[in-house]
């Protein structure tokens, strides 16, 4: 999961820095793969953190991801704030907030379920709110489908193991994840270049430090502790942030969106080669309902 996409890529200008330097050594790699490296940066990520939880509570974790990610790109881009009236700060502070509690829903989720069906849920959020804009009636089928294969994720029977809180918390993330997307729209209209997001990043590293601090206490100041995070904040902030602008910047936005379809697919991955997350034919059947929603639902917004 990508938290910092948002429009106004275009503009988006730093002073040399590493991740100018990330950008300029991407310029070999055709678009799609760079889609491809940064939702593979992501989940490589969430599973870093995953591996945390051993050592530390979800809270914490997502504490020490968003601040990581945070100190990182504050040191290439500050926040302009300069001449942007109260609303304006308030749809940057809205921005932060809905970042800051889908990672929070999204990490609790990944507690308690693998990464490939975290993520396949927390995938209706953003399908949603595409086929709520698009208003075609072949939505109607996308819909179903993604209803389907959540069905097909559910818990039923007393011997599934599959937790109905970690569905909820995924769901809860998705529901972020849609306001996330609205608010970085309106964010992007409003802050110069990528300041928006700089700005949402220490809204959101403000709103979840103490319940982070509280559950994480001493522990996160171990350096082991410290640089496992800061490699979280790197793969998936930083990294799949920069990936994901060059994307943008080379390829045309529908094309975009069907790639990040494929999201759900390959966290599952992931979660089988990096967690040893073993997932059964119907769990894999039902992340193909979700990625093939997710696709025509793309399709269909454009058209």
């Amino acid at each position: 999961m990508t938290a910092e996409s948002h429009p106004g890529a275009e503009s988006y200008r730093m002073r040399p820095s590493p991740v100018r330097a990330l950008r300029a050594a991407s310029d070999a790699i055709p678009p799609p793969g760079l889609v491809l490296l940064a939702i593979l940066s992501v989940q490589v990520g969430a599973g870093l953190a995953k591996n945390l939880f051993a050592q530390l509570p979800p809270t914490a974790v997502v504490f020490l991801r968003i601040a990581t990610g945070a100190v990182m790109l504050l040191a290439v881009v500050r926040p302009r704030v300069r001449g942007l009236s109260r609303r304006d700060l308030g749809v940057g502070v809205a921005f932060g907030l809905s970042l800051g509690l889908m990672n929070l829903s999204f990490y609790e989720a990944l507690a308690r379920l693998p990464i490939g069906i975290a993520v396949s849920i927390e995938f209706i959020g953003p399908l949603t709110l595409a086929v709520v804009s698009s208003r075609r009636r072949i939505d109607l089928l996308w819909v179903a489908l993604a209803a389907v294969g959540v069905v097909l994720l559910a818990p039923w029977g007393d011997a599934a193991s599959t937790s109905w809180a970690g569905i909820g918390f995924a769901a809860m993330a998705g529901a972020f994840w849609a306001a996330y997307i609205v608010f970085s729209q309106a964010t992007g209209a409003r802050f110069p270049g990528a300041s928006g997001l700089s700005f949402a990043m220490i809204v959101s590293t403000i709103v979840i430090a103490p319940v982070g601090v509280a559950s994480g206490g001493i522990d996160l100041l171990r350096p082991e502790i410290l640089l496992i995070g800061a490699g979280v904040g790197l793969l998936s902030s930083v990294i799949p942030y920069s990936l994901e602008l060059e994307a943008l910047r080379r390829m045309p936005k529908r094309v975009f969106g069907i790639l990040m379809s494929l999201e759900p697919a390959v966290a599952a991955l992931v979660g089988l080669f990096v967690l040893g997350e073993v997932l059964k034919a119907r769990e894999w059947a039902a992340i193909g309902c979700v990625v093939a929603a997710s696709v025509g639902a793309t399709r269909a917004g454009d058209g």
